[in-house]
């Protein structure tokens, strides 16, 4: 047995780690009105009023996410839609509204508060207190923040880089907000200094997407684009709450039910994305409360439970093909395809009985989910988190591509598989080479084309990060935006780890616990947001972003910096570069005078991106081109290739273990909390609660609204609990729970990774929930 522990290292205030509230708690049970809608545009009001930016928080809708003159959201990924004026939801106004804050936090701030004391604020008010304005560095016989020159903080990293034994002993974080021509210039420098420890948040999120889709289809994105959404006749969305994660895509999912398409949706949770909405821009819809279904079919699986579902489709189609020819895309198989038999004999070998048990749902629900399948002409499948952050995620993915394949859905229009991303540009940020495994195709040519030559050791990912820190491994640790501490798993762990790197150096925009636990040195660099303002040498400058489909766009910000003192993310990363390596042959401070340049260089060396200037120029950008797309499957084999992985077993052995989710609130975006409501599940003013299931509520004598204890055995056999919770019923399967991130990233141990993918397995934490003593 480990020890147990709680949320922080230190006390929280009143409020955990959400924001302080006045009044009581309350829940008011499912919400039955329709997603987005009045409640929306009402919290958008609420959210310009309270930040105190209601007209310049209007004029950035009119300019979010217009290719060229405006700014793409730095929310989610969700591809912009061409045709419409305001290509806006409830989520990205709260991001902007966030970013553009009146509140400062500057010397003044840093000199009325020491760091043992905000170690004791809620992660809200840490980022409310407003935005970064100057680059503070720690003091640590006063215990406060104090102000330091740019150019000192450049010296301090300096030092600190060039003072290791290793380049491995430092780590180059990324967080999907980072801007192509940024991410670019990151990887440059870290391989050029010498090591590939690049973690990102993709770590933690789709690696086992991007594995699955590279083993299956040699690529590591999803073939269909948002016109595919629009021409399909059947979408499968899996393991995704849209109305909160991606809230533009109601607006697909609304579109494809009145064209006639089948639009079914898999998660164990009833969500409000799965049931009706009002999409804000259809003013008609707004003004006369009328309300679209946003699917024909829910079902619920037991979290981890889709591949036996998605299997179970597979043995339907089998079983159709030997009356029905049409049921197979015979022609599509035999020439693009490898190793059908092998899979067909799999799934016939598969009983009835296991894929029901694994699933959670009944014969007939499944069959009716193949029935869905079997009469659509163009199917896209479309996943999230719930799929891939399991341990057996990249087998999923590579079962959905299976699915796919048996119809021909791959590679031509309305078809494809569609991994939804979370953050703005996460994946940009891969295909600019924020990767710990590059291939050596692809560090060759950056050393062609750059001159460098880049280590060709694989490189720390996040999980290996967090045990690295722990280990006294890491020296130095960068973090390009984000906040590695919260959203990393294994709180306490990444929190000891971080205390025994001898300079950790955040780039971040606002104030947050990453700042608070800190390396023996430490270092906050304020940079510009995606709504300023960046000029350089050569003018105003666009950065560009790739969304969740591939799509290349130019992003340029027209407000005021919040200060004359930030930075650009090109700008500082460039500047540590020679501060590190004054000798460098690469052009940084060039590379910064005007980013067409950077652009220039990374036309040469990424494949897609010849022209790039000229592309990105176009009204709505480009798309990346993808061989996959085109039917042109770059596997060993040539062919696109079909998985034969064993049906997983994801019930757990004792009947008194739980598998718990952890997922975001509605009114959050990551670790950002804007309040500590769910409006979406019908809670307020609450976030240390776990949402169970009625009868396994009842069978451990909890009562709605009890406390209750959550303890997690790790696959290390360690212990680690959270006390104090409220127990809320909610609609989920029976043997499963769900509560928020990062309250609960506790309860992950550092051996619960997936082998498969490195991935956290914050969707498969199995725990023991008893009321509080």
């Amino acid at each position: 047995m480990g020890e147990s522990f709680g949320l922080m290292t230190e006390e929280p205030r009143q409020g955990g780690l959400g924001p302080q509230v006045d009044g009581e708690w309350s829940s008011t049970g499912p919400y039955e009105h329709p997603a987005a809608g009045w409640g929306a545009a009402l919290t958008v009001g609420k959210v310009l009023y309270e930040q105190r930016q209601p007209l310049a928080g209007t004029k950035a809708m009119f300019t979010m996410n217009h290719p060229k003159s405006g700014f793409d959201c730095p929310g989610c990924a969700w591809p912009d839609d061409k045709g419409v004026t305001l290509d806006i939801c409830e989520n990205g106004i709260k991001h902007v509204t966030w970013e553009m804050t009146h509140k400062r936090v500057g010397k003044e701030f840093f000199a009325e508060h020491s760091v043992s004391e905000l170690s004791q604020w809620s992660d809200f008010e840490l980022e409310d207190a407003g935005r970064l304005v100057g680059p503070m560095a720690y003091d640590a016989a006063t215990d406060h923040y104090v102000p330091i020159s740019w150019n000192d903080a450049f010296r301090m990293i300096a030092q600190h880089l060039t003072a290791l034994d290793s380049p491995d002993q430092a780590a180059f974080y990324t967080s999907g907000r980072l801007s192509n021509e940024a991410s670019f210039l990151y990887q440059l420098f870290a391989r050029e200094l010498g090591t590939n420890n690049l973690p990102d948040c993709s770590n933690m999120c789709h690696e086992g997407s991007g594995r699955g889709l590279t083993a299956s289809l040699a690529t590591g994105k999803g073939t269909a684009d948002l016109e595919d959404w629009e021409a399909c006749d059947a979408l499968f969305v899996l393991g995704v709450n849209a109305a909160s994660n991606a809230p533009r895509m109601l607006t697909s999912l609304a579109e494809a039910i009145d064209r006639g398409a089948q639009v079914v949706h898999v998660n164990p949770l009833r969500e409000v994305a799965g049931t009706r909405t009002i999409v804000p821009h259809e003013i008609v819809d707004m003004a006369t409360f009328h309300s679209t279904p946003t699917s024909t079919m829910n079902l619920q699986v037991r979290p981890g439970g889709d591949l036996a579902l998605v299997r179970g489709m597979a043995k339907v189609v089998f079983e159709a093909s030997e009356t029905d020819p049409t049921a197979l895309d015979q022609a599509f198989l035999d020439r693009y395809t490898s190793g059908l038999d092998d899979y067909r004999a799999l799934v016939e070998a598969t009983s009835w009985d296991e894929l029901v048990e694994q699933a959670g749902l009944t014969e007939a629900e499944i069959r009716s989910a193949a029935a869905v399948y079997l009469a659509s002409k163009a199917c896209v499948i479309s996943w999230c988190l719930g799929v891939s952050q399991h341990q057996h995620g990249v087998d999923t993915v590579r079962e959905i591509v299976n699915l796919l394949l048996l119809r021909g859905n791959v590679g031509r229009k309305g078809t494809g598989p569609s991994p939804v991303r979370g953050h703005s540009n996460v994946q940009g940020n891969r295909t600019c080479g924020i990767n710990h495994k590059p291939t050596e195709e692809w560090l060759a040519k950056l050393d062609e084309v750059c001159g460098i030559t880049s280590p060709r050791e694989p490189g720390l990912d996040t999980v290996h990060t967090v045990a690295a820190l722990h280990r006294g491994d890491l020296k130095v640790f960068l973090g390009m935006g984000g906040n590695f501490v919260r959203a990393a798993p294994d709180t306490k762990l990444t929190a000891e780890g971080m205390g025994r790197v001898g300079l950790t150096a955040h780039v971040s925009t606002k104030l947050n616990r990453s700042h608070l636990t800190h390396g023996k040195e430490a270092l906050i660099l304020p940079c510009l947001g995606r709504t300023e303002r960046d000029v350089q040498e050569a003018g105003p400058q666009s950065i560009s972003t790739e969304d969740a489909m591939s799509s290349v766009m130019l992003s340029l910000g027209s407000r005021k910096p919040a200060s004359p003192h930030l930075l650009s993310e090109p700008e500082i990363i460039a500047r540590i570069a020679r501060a590190t390596m004054p000798d460098s042959a690469t052009p940084w401070e060039w590379y910064v005078g005007d980013y067409d340049r950077i652009r220039d260089t990374m036309a040469k060396a990424l494949p897609g991106f010849e022209g790039f200037n000229e592309l990105v120029r176009q009204q709505y950008g480009f798309r990346i081109p993808q061989p996959a797309r085109e039917r042109d499957f770059r596997t060993p084999s040539g062919k696109a290739e079909f998985s034969q992985a064993d049906l997983p077993n994801v019930i757990p052995e004792e009947a008194d273990v739980l598998v718990l989710q952890t997922m975001r609130s509605h009114d959050q975006w990551n670790t950002t909390i804007y309040s500590a409501d769910d409006r979406y599940r019908g809670v307020r003013n609450i976030r240390e609660l776990v949402f169970m299931n009625r009868r396994d509520m009842k069978e451990r004598g909890i009562a709605e609204g009890d406390l209750v204890d959550i303890v997690a055995t790790s696959r290390d056999g360690s212990v680690r609990s959270v006390t104090a919770f409220r127990a809320l019923e909610y609609d989920t399967p029976r043997g499963s729970a769900a509560g928020y991130f990062p309250e609960l990233n506790v309860l992950l141990g550092p051996d619960d990774y997936s082998r498969q993918s490195d991935q956290p397995l914050m969707k498969d934490i199995r725990v023991r929930i008893a009321k509080t003593a």
